[in-house]
């Protein structure tokens, strides 16, 4: 009898635990928590409950989206509850890749987003700013560059010149187009235009000598000057002002089923934002992580440009002006003349919503 007793004791005990273990792994609405998640070491908590998924899109992997990086890194999307994943699509398959469901977001220009809505019942629309510059810079082989960066000396260099300007399109193709013009001179006559697809390449290219001037960002550019392929740029795009150059969107029916994602997802963005404005030792840190072959002295110069030409957005607005430059350069390179408007682009309610 006493061992039937024991017996029965210890039945009840595992039942018991069991019974514990299994409450223990459930979340306030009934769901098994399978976002479990260590507190990263840029916050100090990360929401309760599973994690939603979503992917953002980007056409290549940039210092100007390090923002984006270290919300997905360093735990600023887990501890709003999301779990991000970046997928690079070049050749402007980025947007397209919204449009199709396969991306919940895009990273890039609402210029693309402007082209994509064409004909489009379910418009994509953007709702942070990330890069508030043209983040684009023109660099000429090693040895070789204007006598000034007067609008006479420019025009003479770059006339008759091989430029290697990425994909017909996309900003820094329809940039390098748009100076060529204000320059007085024809995109299309009096310069060869050489549009790969892979931005990335660019640094090969004008290694292997297929271009004489080439256009890039961080971190292409310290990487053709550690490289010795090229000088420090002889132009710089950021001298436009505001502009709206990589923000992040998404659709409009997203917007409307669930802006509560979309309000977490800009929170932690405008959290990022703020860090990387005050904090740049921080900044430069979370960069080699996510640069690891980048020598130290590419990653500094990246980064110190960075700063200096004030790249990333200090507080997540894409302001009506920002929005102009950016549709300027379309109007006045003629790859898009239709009409716009600012509330049919840009939406800042989770901006002016965010605590």
């Amino acid at each position: 009898m006493l061992r039937t007793r024991k017996l029965l004791a210890a039945l009840i005990c595992v039942c018991l635990f069991s019974l514990a273990a299994a409450c223990g792994s459930k979340t306030s609405n009934n769901t098994v928590d399978t976002g479990a998640a260590a507190p990263a070491s840029g916050t100090e908590t990360v929401a309760a409950g599973p994690l939603k998924k979503l992917v953002i899109a980007e056409p290549l992997h940039s210092i100007g989206y390090l923002p984006l990086y270290i919300a997905q890194r360093d735990g600023y999307f887990k501890k709003n509850g999301l779990d991000v994943k970046v997928i690079t699509a070049a050749g402007g398959t980025h947007v397209t890749a919204v449009v199709s469901g396969d991306a919940w977001g895009v990273i890039g220009g609402p210029e693309s987003n402007a082209m994509a809505n064409r004909k489009n019942d379910d418009p994509i629309i953007s709702v942070v700013n990330v890069v508030n510059r043209a983040n684009v810079y023109l660099m000429a082989k090693k040895g070789t560059g204007p006598k000034s960066d007067s609008p006479e000396d420019l025009k003479a260099f770059l006339q008759d010149k091989k430029l290697i300007v990425g994909r017909h399109g996309g900003t820094p193709n329809l940039l390098s187009r748009y100076l060529l013009i204000e320059l007085g001179l024809d995109p299309d006559k009096d310069a060869q235009l050489l549009e790969p697809a892979d931005s990335s390449a660019v640094v090969a290219m004008m290694q292997s000598g297929a271009g004489e001037i080439a256009n890039g960002a961080e971190p292409q550019v310290s990487d053709g000057m550690s490289k010795g392929v090229w000088d420090e740029p002889f132009y710089k795009f950021h001298s436009l002002g505001d502009y709206a150059y990589s923000v992040l969107s998404v659709k409009k029916s997203t917007i409307e089923k669930d802006p509560e994602t979309v309000q977490k997802f800009v929170n932690s963005i405008l959290e990022v934002l703020q860090k990387v404005k005050d904090d740049k030792e921080y900044a430069a840190a979370q960069a080699k992580l996510e640069f690891p072959t980048m020598t130290d002295e590419a990653l500094k110069a990246s980064m110190e440009r960075a700063y200096a030409d004030e790249l990333w957005s200090p507080d997540g607005q894409i302001s009506e002006e920002a929005l102009k430059n950016d549709m300027d350069v379309m109007a006045k390179t003629k790859i898009f003349t239709d009409p716009y408007t600012y509330d049919g682009l840009i939406d800042m309610q989770f901006v002016n919503n965010a605590k």
